[in-house]
């Protein structure tokens, strides 16, 4: 109810904000983008985690791209389509490091964005952000919609110690507070309602614990949208344009044994604890699920080990896990490394 009345707050203050006679122009494209929205219903209900996200339309059969997060774990979502009708989603593929899943629908005849007609903006141009921010509709209700200004383009700051994503590519900085749950996957069009980005997910700057809206251009997600719908895309973990992410640290490194690696997405659970080691002096025990690591939500055994690469000597790592029905929080220091 507190998340509702904060949202139904933000809505009038967006719409009071706004002239009469702009919202009267506006109205018709503010609509046909709400139409080629989606709300989508997966995973969630854990640690305060939401279990709904936004997604948009991007081919008259039923194809959707939205944000990649933990709201897509299970193998099929509920989708949500802007008149009401609920189907279920399959995810057809994914490339985590632009933050980009895309799903299908059995559907024809839908409203939907052509990624290759997508707007470009600069720093000052007003725009829109539409999105299921908490969770406002779920049935045939529109999705939110907020107005605001291009603050910057510029790249996200992807390293330890700051915003730790692995998308290192330009953003779209907004002056609108889009940082809220399921606003991921919603959209930045103009305000004649011409696309122009894909909001991200919510993003918490480590070192000064404030929140980034920002949204990814389309132009950096179209290309591997289009391959992942023809059935070309093969992810690589190494691209040529990116250099290789560091492995400072493992989970053995701490006393961890994580359960063997043999799924794309292998949970992070503790199969063992080195006798002796840090993390079975804190508590830690088999069969805890590792679900967050520095603020950071962990999906598989792979972004465990991911971010632990990152770490650096005597950094502190906060962990949380869930360990039946609760969550326990551990906090490690990464240990010296032997001189080579």
């Amino acid at each position: 109810m507190k998340h509702l009345l904060r949202s139904c707050i933000m809505i009038l203050l967006v719409c009071g904000s706004m002239p009469l006679a702009n919202a009267q122009d506006e109205l018709s494209p503010i609509q046909e983008v709400q139409t080629r929205l989606v709300k989508i219903f997966g995973a969630g209900g854990i640690g305060g985690l939401h279990s709904y996200s936004t997604g948009f339309i991007i081919s008259p059969d039923g194809y959707i791209a939205t944000v990649w997060s933990h709201v897509l774990d299970p193998d099929v979502v509920t989708v949500v389509l802007g008149n009401g009708l609920k189907l279920d989603g399959r995810i057809v593929g994914a490339e985590p490091q632009l933050h980009l899943a895309i799903l299908k629908v059995d559907a024809d005849d839908l409203p939907y964005f052509d990624l290759d007609d997508a707007a470009s903006a600069g720093t000052g141009q007003r725009v829109l952000a539409f999105g299921n921010m908490y969770k406002v509709a779920t049935g045939d209700e529109p999705v939110s919609v907020m107005q605001g200004v291009i603050a910057a383009k510029t790249r996200l700051r992807a390293r330890r110690g700051a915003f730790e994503v692995p998308f290192d590519g330009p953003v779209y900085v907004v002056d609108a507070i889009t940082n809220n749950p399921g606003m991921g996957g919603g959209v930045l069009t103009t305000r004649d309602g011409r696309l122009l980005a894909m909001i991200g997910k919510e993003l918490r700057n480590a070192e000064t614990n404030t929140w980034i809206n920002y949204a990814i251009p389309v132009d950096e997600l179209a290309d591997v949208a289009h391959q992942i719908k023809s059935g070309t895309f093969r992810r690589s973990d190494t691209p040529k344009s990116r250099t290789a992410p560091p492995q400072n640290y493992r989970a053995i490194d701490f006393g961890i044994v994580l359960i063997p690696d043999v799924l794309n997405r292998t949970p992070a659970y503790i199969d063992s604890l080195l006798p002796g080691s840090d993390a079975a002096q804190q508590d830690l025990r088999p069969d805890d699920l590792l679900l967050f690591i520095n603020g950071e939500l962990i999906q598989s055994c792979k972004e465990l080990e991911a971010e632990l690469g990152r770490l650096e000597e005597s950094d502190i790592v906060q962990l949380v896990v869930r360990r039946g029905d609760s969550l326990v929080s551990v906090e490690l220091e990464a240990p010296e490394k032997d001189e080579p």
